[in-house]
């Protein structure tokens, strides 16, 4: 309100002068329209001018507003200049950027950032890409070294991932300067810190991509067997119909093996779900119905890869295979726009399950030498690392009665 005061008072004093320039003062008054377009000239005016009259920099112990916003004690400041370089971890271009945003919090003359080899970075006047004794002293001790020489101050500290020495930040000073050096020693902890949650991001990743790895190494080496086996009967039977399901399993795979990324079209995974059903459909025959529901605008959306096909396998092997008569799968998929989500729905009417299995099954804690659960488990994992709590998953069953299982996932 207080900054909005000066604003509120020109304008008042501005029509006032109006009112009397063109009103009281003249003999003859001017006319209504003249009074009101010049008076609204002048707010015009004004409002204009004053973003740049309440810029003045107000004193505060000697320092402006804006001087202190960007001073280098300022914490804030000080997180906004590191954070972004290390979020690649420690290489010569973060080095360099950082040498560069580290220079006026030091304080100093020159500041150099190195792994434990060489130099990364450097910022300022008085480096030459040599890797000071002092930083190497540094790494070598495990704490803060100071040099002094005639001319300058050198001020090294080590960093650190976990208790590994990995690096150094190195500051030169003014023969007669006093360096900030818990300043210094924050800043190297703060990058430490970073370089550590870079490491963890990485592994993060490393360890989704096993995974999805994983996740293609579980393809059933039952359903290759049965399938050639199909393909071989076929062969004397019917060898069109063996050679389009060869070319059929050779998409499969080509599919599971070489798609990249942890997402993809939708259109791409329900292309490589129908050709997992049609080899098993050639191997059921007539036990093996499948019905699709897929709504037009699923199909440019983006899911996880190989999310949907482990589920349709799971009812096939576990829902109708044991049935004698056989059964219908269907797969449903809908796009919710008001909630901003995809809903996808795999449903047997197979032989089911019991409440107690389901329960082990729908929490991942059902392992069976068939390897019953342990691709839901695997599921549960995934979007899990993908979504957080952002998705749902949710399974039902009643014996003799099949399935269902309804996946929700953010657009």
């Amino acid at each position: 309100m207080k900054s909005t005061a000066p604003l509120i008072g020109g304008v008042v004093v501005i029509w006032l002068l109006v009112w009397l320039g063109t009103q009281t003062v003249p003999s003859t008054p001017l006319q209504t329209a003249p009074t009101v377009l010049t008076g609204v000239a002048l707010t015009v005016a004004l409002l204009g001018s004053y973003p740049s009259l309440i810029r003045v920099p107000r004193r505060r112990g000697g320092l402006s507003a804006a001087t202190l916003d960007s001073s280098p004690g300022d914490p804030l400041a000080l997180v906004n200049r590191t954070l972004p370089a290390f979020r690649e971890g420690l290489t010569e271009d973060t080095a360099a950027r950082l040498a560069k945003q580290l220079l006026p919090l030091t304080g100093g003359k020159a500041v150099e950032i190195t792994d434990t080899g060489r130099v990364l970075g450097t910022a300022g006047v008085g480096t030459d890409g040599e890797m000071s004794e002092p930083g190497r002293t540094a790494m070598k001790v495990g704490h803060s070294v100071r040099g002094l020489s005639d001319d300058e101050l050198v001020l090294a500290i080590p960093l650190r991932l976990d208790e590994r020495i990995i690096g150094s930040i190195t500051a030169r000073f003014e023969a007669d300067d006093t360096p900030p050096v818990e300043r210094i020693d924050a800043v190297a902890n703060l990058i430490s810190l970073h370089i550590e949650i870079a490491e963890l991001t990485e592994k993060a990743q490393l360890a989704a991509d096993a995974r999805l790895d994983a996740l293609r190494a579980q393809i059933n080496p039952h359903f290759l067997f049965n399938t050639l086996n199909t393909i071989a009967s076929k062969s004397r039977t019917d060898p069109d119909e063996a050679r389009q399901l060869l070319q059929r399993l050779a998409d499969f795979f080509r599919y599971a093996t070489q798609q990249e990324g942890h997402f993809a079209e939708f259109a791409h995974e329900y292309f490589f779900v129908r050709t997992y059903l049609s080899l098993e459909q050639a191997r059921f025959d007539d036990r093996l119905n499948i019905h699709y529901d897929i709504d037009p605008q699923v199909l440019a959306t983006s899911v996880p890869v190989l999310i949907i096909q482990p589920l349709v396998e799971n009812a096939v092997k576990h829902g109708i295979a044991p049935k004698p008569g056989g059964g219908t799968l269907g797969l449903r998929a809908r796009v919710d726009p008001l909630a901003g989500s995809i809903r996808i729905g795999v449903r047997d009417d197979g032989v089911g399950m019991d409440s107690e299995l389901l329960t082990e099954v729908a929490t991942g804690t059902y392992d069976s030498p068939e390897g019953h659960g342990v691709g839901l488990r695997n599921i549960h994992e995934r979007l899990e690392r993908l979504y957080g709590n952002r998705y749902q998953f949710d399974i039902r069953s009643s014996p003799g009665k099949g399935t269902r299982i309804t996946l929700e996932l953010p657009l």
